[in-house]
């Protein structure tokens, strides 16, 4: 496939002051975004909304997935003071919606959640009146850290599948579907006021019908709110694209999951997991209640 980027996937001219200076106040804090790292295209719309997704428990995973720019190896020990650098960052920043994940720390007793919670609390504490969002790896479906996610003060869980199930051996070598899968439903029915979302991307050589298949996996496991997007090749390490897909092929996608019965779905090529992650908590139609008394019965 030709380097050159389809016409639909070139950004317009970024607000360079503006990047310049929010990479500044970040700095400032020792702190690290997933925009930066994973060299998200909507970097510059993002940080010119004064937005950023917090990337917690240092920039190295200790895991190696095909499709990601961040680094993996070993990682470095915790910082304790970073649950209070993250939020006095989105203090200086202004948030009123404060997004947080983490690289995957498979070292660490329950995968770190324990930093994820503290991180939380030290958000909620400083801006009281912020929702908070959680883009968590699957903490080897540890019960215990999945519990105490879902008791800590998240209006949103965010857990991204990412590809369809024939491809993680390639894509996710060391995570598993239907893990994914559990740690989706687990959330949902511990927490059954919140937002439970999680996200995939086209063209790494998945089919139709394993999309259909996976959105249907998705809702059974009560997700109701979705992202997708086209996944770009960070460096020539990593997985190729097999296709560029079109704008209107993932409006048709967006129509096929609302009609599936996701509450909240933004699809399209450089839609991201945390693209404009607030925006789904102001939809003034999203339901209060996230799953209906027939879900639970039928559970």
């Amino acid at each position: 496939m030709s380097s050159r980027l389809p016409p639909w996937l070139r950004r317009t001219k970024q607000d360079l002051a503006r990047l310049h200076e929010m990479k500044r106040k970040l700095r400032g804090q020792g702190l690290h975004t997933v925009c930066e790292e994973a060299r998200c295209p909507n970097i510059g719309e993002c940080f010119g909304r004064t937005t950023a997704t917090f990337l917690i428990m240092g920039p190295v995973c200790s895991r190696h997935c095909g499709f990601c720019n961040v680094a993996a190896g070993h990682p470095a020990p915790l910082d304790p003071e970073e649950p209070y650098h993250v939020a006095q960052a989105a203090k200086d920043l202004g948030l009123r919606h404060v997004v947080i994940t983490s690289v995957t720390r498979d070292d660490l007793p329950l995968g770190g959640a324990g930093h994820f919670v503290e991180t939380i609390l030290a958000v909620r504490e400083t801006l009281p009146a912020a929702t908070i969002e959680v883009l968590t790896p699957d903490f080897q479906a540890d019960e215990t850290a999945l519990v105490a996610i879902a008791q800590a003060p998240i209006q949103v869980f965010n857990h991204n599948v990412e590809t369809v199930a024939r491809l993680y051996p390639t894509a996710r070598p060391q995570a598993d579907y239907r893990r994914s899968l559990f740690v989706l439903k687990c959330l949902a029915a511990l927490r059954p006021d919140i937002l439970v979302k999680s996200g995939f991307m086209l063209g790494l050589g998945e089919t139709d019908a394993e999309v259909v298949e996976l959105l249907a996996d998705l809702r059974a496991h009560r997700v109701n709110a979705l992202t997708i997007g086209q996944y770009l090749r960070p460096r020539l390490a990593n997985l190729p694209v097999e296709r560029y897909v079109p704008p209107e092929e993932f409006a048709a996608w967006e129509d096929r999951a609302k009609n599936a019965g996701f509450a909240h779905v933004a699809a399209g090529p450089l839609v991201r997991s945390s693209y404009q992650a607030d925006r789904f908590l102001a939809d003034e139609t999203r339901p209060l209640a996230l799953r209906s008394e027939s879900d639970i019965q039928n559970d």
